[in-house]
């Protein structure tokens, strides 16, 4: 870097999304509201967090030019929960920006631009001395983890701030946050006595601020441009990549001599998500300021170190980046909300908070009380606890219980203890009191951390709380009449998705009817050992009879059932179970149910599992979602190919006298139209799902659809179908790659998509082909330099 360089940019992500697993089964159940997508986290990760891993810079004829990793040039962070996620689930993208960290120190002069958030983004203001503390050491240890260096920055949830929570950051060795113009109260010089109040206008957000504490620690804070920070995220600055860069440059003071940096601040999600190409605008902002000699791209990390503060700061108390009212938004109807019910009022989140503040208290009674008796030292035990929330498996489950736990203490009752101090923080994520409504998704899921609260705290303390609990929460208002307040919602929403040990053995039971090996089968969370199963079926009828133990991964409880399970056809699934049903018992049980099945006394059969396991039955409406999905999608199937061959042979054996009639001009009936259409709809999704492309096969479904005037049914389906399937088929032609006929034969699939009238997502595909561009290990014909030439040309891509 050059030292006469002192003008810096610097462009802040704060890429995040609560957390949204079933606080059971900690794994996100389907969201309907994210279709087509399975859940939220699947849907913004398509939008954003992939694409920004990515990014595209296009020329003049909006061909691409570059792929560049937008990670790598901004500061950001990611909250913990939102990486656990996706280190499972979109494990490309997750290992891209542990990758943009690596790419960034070098960069920055040493400094990664990755920086840490707390845990699950509770309103530290709001929160007890103690889960300030354990919110930003598990901000702390997940961001070591991950990124394999201690953090130099955090960031605090919608940079809620108190003096309190600037102590413990700093306490922990984090040098600076970011905060918004409007929380600083006053500044002064390094040295002068006298403060100079200020507000978002006349603060003078270029450089960073040093905040003295109480303890005689101290903090440097930065306070980004808040106008321009509102124009990306809200006044379409991302609709224009070098009008976005010009304002940044634009806001350079070059009446002032010294070092400036300008820099801005919004939620991640602005790049791509709320704003469609937004990773694209900020791929051509940086490239277009990096091209600038006169100013340099930084980090936070490297501006401080390069220039520390001068002047320092004091804070507004108890302020906040999204509401004006300071932190009332999340504990009162202060007036701001989402928009959209002109009607509609918050009245509910002061009664919830409070409702959660009472459940929280009372349970931390029970944890003082029960873990000074099994602990060395509670507190330093729940500090630690993240190391096994972080990676969960026997070996920190057993280091943790070693470390921590008395000689001779049951594991299961410590781990009782942790879990519920961990939902006791997760029922505090922001999101719950952020939006409008209290029967939302965000809302209802915090209570789903309350209810898990409670089941843990009642197997360590028998007690009415959930009777006290939905007494509080009955004075918690919804704006909807179907629900009236959130006792409702609670019962409604909340209760359905607890899960208990013997809930989760009649899924496994209800779900081994449709697996070959049920064995195997494990269950989220939840490990099954089976000791016996035995399946038998008749035609379609199926029976399943077995005795298995189902354990929590979690608290490492279990328990032992027995089981039956028939199915009638169709959706006709019933089932039964029974806690620790005696061998001799389950085996006379076993036998007369076998042999009643094999003998297709189906009567005999329900009338025996009525007199083993009671009146109490479930049907596959008791199933976990997902599951129920796929069953209920797997019966369907069979149900479709069943229907698809008989069109088909109507199809093949009808389609002489088909042609007889159009040749003659007569009227074709519509029933035959829709049985060729159903046919030729089919055809074309085996096609785009088989392994090969079958080029051939396609121009023949080409011609067939023109040539009787029929329309493709689900052109979205078969987009995605087709954009995956030219994937495929250039991973073959990377690993083959002189392959000449393969690479032709998929050039020749373009045309035919235009035809089709369909758009595939090439987006995986652009990548791929970029990359081989940039990989070549060997010498091309003319002719395969040709054909490579042409497939950039149909992917959009443009290469040297």
């Amino acid at each position: 870097m050059s030292n006469s360089i002192n003008h810096f940019v610097c462009i802040h992500g704060h890429f995040y999304q609560p957390p949204r697993e079933n606080a059971w089964m900690e794994v996100i159940e389907v969201q309907d509201s994210a279709h087509p997508y399975h859940d939220w986290n699947e849907r913004i990760t398509s939008e954003c967090y992939e694409p920004n891993a990515t990014s595209r810079i296009l020329d003049e004829q909006q061909v691409i030019r570059n792929i560049t990793n937008n990670y790598s040039k901004i500061s950001f962070n990611f909250g913990p929960t939102l990486l656990s996620w996706m280190e499972v689930n979109a494990k490309e993208t997750y290992d891209a920006i542990l990758e943009a960290d690596k790419t960034s120190i070098k960069r920055f002069g040493g400094h990664g631009s990755a920086i840490a958030q707390v845990f699950n983004h509770m309103i530290m203001p709001l929160a007890n001395a103690r889960d300030k503390e354990t919110q930003i050491v598990w901000g702390i240890r997940d961001f070591e983890m991950r990124f394999g260096r201690k953090p130099e920055g955090m960031w605090l949830a919608e940079t809620a701030v108190d003096t309190d929570s600037l102590e413990v950051l700093a306490k922990h060795n984090i040098k600076f946050t970011l905060l918004a113009p409007r929380q600083a109260k006053a500044i002064r010089k390094a040295g002068d006595t006298e403060w100079q109040e200020v507000n978002e206008r006349t603060l003078n957000t270029r450089h960073p601020y040093r905040c003295h504490l109480p303890s005689g620690n101290s903090i440097d804070l930065f306070f980004y441009d808040g106008d321009i920070s509102q124009s990306i995220a809200f006044n379409g600055l991302l609709n224009d990549g070098r009008r976005f860069a010009e304002t940044l440059l634009g806001a350079i003071d070059t009446q002032h001599t010294g070092e400036q940096l300008v820099h801005v601040a919004t939620d991640g999600e602005t790049y791509g998500h709320h704003h469609k190409y937004g990773d694209m605008a900020l791929a051509y902002c940086l490239d277009f300021i990096e091209k600038k000699e006169s100013v340099t791209l930084t980090n936070y990390g490297q501006f401080l170190y390069l220039f520390p503060p001068t002047e320092e700061v004091q804070i507004i108390e108890n302020s906040s980046w999204s509401c004006v009212h300071g932190v009332e938004r999340w504990r009162n109807d202060c007036g701001c909300h989402t928009g959209g019910h002109t009607d509609w009022n918050q009245k509910w989140r002061k009664p919830l908070r409070e409702a959660l503040d009472w459940l929280r208290d009372a349970t931390l009674e029970v944890f003082e009380k029960e873990a000074v008796q099994i602990l060395n030292d509670p507190w330093r035990a729940r500090l630690d606890y993240v190391s096994v929330v972080l990676k969960r498996n026997d070996h920190t489950v057993k280091n943790f219980l070693r470390t921590h736990a008395l000689e001779n203490v049951q594991p299961t009752k410590v781990l009782y203890l942790m879990e519920m101090e961990r939902n006791a923080m997760l029922m505090y994520t922001s999101c719950g009191w952020f939006f409008d409504e209290v029967s939302g998704i965000e809302t209802t899921q915090i209570l789903q951390y309350a209810c898990r609260v409670i089941q843990l705290a009642n197997q360590l303390h028998k007690s009415n709380w959930e009777e006290e609990f939905l007494k509080r929460l009955e004075a918690v208002p919804s704006n909807l009449s179907q629900f009236g307040n959130a006792a409702k919602v609670y019962e409604k929403s909340v209760m359905p998705s607890l899960v208990n040990l013997k809930r989760v053995g009649m899924h496994f039971a209800m779900s081994s009817i449709f697996e070959e090996e049920p064995e195997t089968l494990t269950i989220f969370n939840y490990a099954v050992a089976s000791e016996s199963i035995i399946k038998k079926a008749a035609g379609e009828q199926k029976l399943a009879v077995g005795m298995i133990t189902v354990r929590s991964q979690v608290t490492l409880s279990e328990r032992k059932f027995a089981f039956a399970v028939i199915y009638l056809g169709k959706h006709n699934l019933i089932g039964n179970i029974s806690i620790n049903m005696e061998s001799d018992d389950f085996a006379g049980m076993q036998f007369r149910m076998v042999k009643a099945f094999e003998e297709s006394r189906l009567g005999d059969v329900i009338g025996t599992m009525q007199m083993y396991f009671g009146p109490e039955k479930y049907t596959i409406w008791q199933l976990f979602s997902d599951e129920k999905r796929k069953i209920l999608e797997f019966i369907s199937q069979e149900r479709m190919a069943e229907l698809e061959s008989s069109l088909r042979k109507s199809y093949n054996s009808d389609y002489p006298l088909i042609t007889a009639l159009a040749n003659n001009g007569l009227p074709i009936p519509n029933t035959y139209r829709t049985t060729f259409e159903y046919v030729l709809n089919a055809d074309l999704i085996k096609n785009f799902t088989s392994e090969k492309i079958n080029i051939k096969e396609l121009e023949r479904i080409s011609s067939e659809l023109e040539h009787w005037n029929l329309k493709i049914e689900d052109p979205d389906k078969l987009s995605r179908l087709a954009g995956e399937s030219i994937w495929r088929e250039l991973k073959r032609i990377n690993s083959e790659h002189d392959n000449i006929k393969r690479l032709s034969r998929l050039n020749r699939l373009f045309p035919l998509l235009e035809k089709f009238n369909l758009d595939p997502n090439l987006h995986k595909s652009q990548n791929l082909y970029f990359e081989m561009s940039k990989e070549r290990h060997h010498q091309p014909t003319q002719e395969w330099h040709d054909q490579f030439a042409l497939l950039g040309m149909n992917l959009g891509v443009k290469v040297s």
